[in-house]
């Protein structure tokens, strides 16, 4: 998986969290909803916020500030839920701000450093620089599946 994207390019959804500009493979993206009222649940790990009900379907909600070792910020009217599709199942992303989808271009895909302590951040599956900058491409089984969150 980790090479056809970097073979190939595609288009990804861009977000921050923090200052720090992130992307997801548009292939995962459902919808981006609002920040709403997030149902706690009980002895689940802390980078889960709990669960909302989206068209009648129970989605886990987790937050990425929390997933990455964050402080967390309150929520603002910028906050923003993504909802990632998986076949079956849905989980929801909180982050700070989206910003905007874009196509990378395979020439702009690099591989993440293999030295060891570079990569320490499991969650980075390629790195795109463009243009605009830097953006770390998450690799979403692994900050959804890792420490089975679905």
């Amino acid at each position: 998986m980790n090479g056809d994207f970097a073979a190939q390019g595609g288009e990804v959804l861009t977000f921050t969290v923090d200052d720090v500009i992130y992307g997801i493979e548009i292939k995962y993206v459902n919808e981006i909803i609002g920040v709403e009222q997030i149902t706690v649940v009980p002895k689940v790990p802390g980078y889960i916020k709990g669960v909302i009900n989206i068209r009648g379907k129970i989605v886990p909600i987790i937050s990425v500030r929390r997933r990455f070792g964050k402080e967390e910020i309150p929520f603002d009217e910028r906050t923003c839920i993504i909802v990632l599709d998986f076949d079956e199942n849905q989980v929801g992303i909180i982050v700070d701000r989206v910003r905007e989808v874009i196509t990378a271009k395979a020439s702009e895909v690099c591989a993440t450093p293999t030295q060891s302590g570079v990569n320490s951040n499991r969650y980075i599956k390629n790195i795109i620089e463009d243009k605009s900058g830097i953006k770390l491409l998450l690799n979403c089984e692994s900050l959804i599946f890792e420490n089975n969150v679905m």
